[in-house]
């Protein structure tokens, strides 16, 4: 009788459908299943109905989530088997490669369940957190969307849209910034005197977030702004360009600017793009089946092909493709790039002053280079801006090289002008688990599983969101939750 009222288990469950909810819309990450094998034993074992290969339920669910995940079907058969080779036939690593590496590059799921994003600019910082989107440091040409009457924002202040849609997407730049919403309008605000906006009624500065008509009908997923040019990829993997063009830079085939948003034809015969990059005055593009293309400027070797002519329309880089090399995201810097591969190595190129190349010297790349010294870390996001370098490894551990500039390497035991030739840990956030890094002029920001924001180098301008602080050499915690509606500026 009293079996008739015994509480049921996990146990009783029938496994096929204890694998469907790990497999289905839970979006667990690979650490969420390793805390499950650890804790109960009914993720332990195959039970007979999974592969043999497959070391546990919780083992199986993860080989199927990545057979489902975007960056993993787009590998090649190889190159599947050389990742999975690389993350030591773990399953579960494997899943946490390919999920970092979307969620460093775009939207971080902290484990208190807030989504965040932050970008540095040159003397701000914005920061996406749920459904608002937040600015501080100087605000000159209006590149902090809060109005004309703001000079600066010395904490994170919420940023008023016109709509209420969520923004999923923000790049800072210079002098201008862009947002991407949910539903994947674009809107864009600070210096419009190239017209890098997309605005073309107006060569003004645009002080508050501004919808992009042109692109009204065309929906977005990406945004990248270069100095005096934007990018913007689409929800189909078409890339559009505006602003000047000089250089080459928007990749249309001549030197014409470009007032309002324009498809970058030559890119739609080459595949789907799934990742965009600017430089000051050049392009990075990723396409699906891991080319890198280039264009713009090629000044310090930044476009990766020997030589320092310019681009005008994009071009593959021939070293990745001749050693069959799967890029999967690309950091564009002032004068030197860093890009990552499907096996999370790491390779740079461009101007190495300061070492921001992460070799051991000062010596100049024309093509790219393996970073040898992180060869046993598996690397899922990387960060470039002016002479300096980081690279987060798959177990939260974040790495920098180059410039310290103002302390915005993040060694405080460093002086502010020293040079750092190899990639060294950040001690100072060793107790954190990393999962996003962004870095500006003289400022850098990261953000911990747990949804922490951490700052430090140059604060002059308020550009780490604190009031008192000049300058920040130990990583300084920023609290974002004081800001008020209206914020303090």
């Amino acid at each position: 009788m009293g079996d008739r009222f015994r509480s049921a288990t996990l146990d009783d469950l029938p496994f096929h459908l204890i694998l469907e909810i790990l497999t289905s819309g839970a979006r667990l990450s690979g650490l969420d299943l390793v805390c499950l094998e650890l804790t109960s034993s009914s993720f332990r074992g195959t039970h007979g109905l999974v592969p043999q290969k497959s070391k546990s339920l919780v083992d199986f669910a993860a080989f199927q989530l990545c057979g489902s995940h975007p960056v993993y079907i787009s590998l090649s058969l190889g190159a599947q088997d050389e990742l999975v080779a690389r993350c030591g036939q773990n399953w579960k690593r494997v899943l946490r490669f390919l999920q970092s590496v979307n969620q460093s590059s775009d939207m971080v799921q902290t484990s208190l369940g807030n989504k965040m994003q932050i970008r540095s600019g040159r003397y701000h910082t914005l920061l996406i957190k749920d459904s608002t989107v937040y600015s501080c440091g100087s605000s000159l040409c209006g590149v902090l969307g809060h109005g004309s009457e703001t000079t600066q924002c010395v904490e994170f202040t919420p940023i008023k849209f016109p709509n209420s849609a969520p923004v999923t997407h923000v790049s800072a730049s210079h002098n201008h910034a862009a947002f991407v919403t949910q539903s994947g309008e674009v809107f864009t605000c600070g210096d419009n005197s190239s017209f890098c906006c997309g605005h073309s009624d107006t060569n003004r500065p645009i002080f508050k977030p501004r919808l992009v008509e042109s692109l009204k009908q065309v929906s977005c997923q990406q945004v990248a702004t270069g100095v005096s040019f934007t990018m913007f990829l689409t929800n189909e993997g078409q890339v559009y360009t505006c602003g000047t063009s000089g250089h080459g830079q928007l990749g249309h085939g001549d030197t014409m600017d470009r007032p309002t948003p324009k498809l970058v034809e030559s890119l739609v015969t080459v595949g789907p793009v799934v990742q965009i990059a600017a430089g000051p005055s050049y392009a990075l593009v990723v396409t699906r089946d891991g080319t890198l293309y280039s264009f713009g400027s090629g000044t310090n070797f930044c476009l990766g092909h020997g030589e320092q002519h310019n681009e005008l329309n994009p071009r593959p880089v021939q070293w990745f493709r001749r050693k069959g090399i799967h890029v999967v995201r690309v950091s564009a810097g002032d004068e030197h790039v860093v890009a990552l591969d499907s096996n999370g190595y790491v390779y740079t190129w461009g101007k190495g002053y300061c070492g921001a190349l992460g070799h051991g010297d000062e010596i100049d790349k024309t093509t790219p280079g393996l970073l040898v010294s992180l060869k046993t870390h598996l690397a899922v996001q990387v960060c470039a801006s002016k002479r300096k370098t980081f690279v987060l490894a798959d177990n939260g551990s974040l790495y920098g090289f180059g410039w310290m500039g103002f302390g915005s390497l993040g060694f405080p035991e460093r002086g502010v002008s020293d040079k750092v030739l190899k990639p060294s840990m950040l001690y100072s956030l060793k107790d954190h688990h990393i999962c996003q890094v962004s870095t500006g002029l003289y400022h850098s920001v990261a953000v911990t599983s747990q949804g922490r924001i951490f700052g430090f180098g140059d604060n002059e301008r308020a550009q780490l969101g604190h009031d008192k602080l000049r300058a920040c050499l130990n990583p300084t915690e920023i609290l974002v939750e004081e800001a008020s509606e209206f914020g303090v500026c």
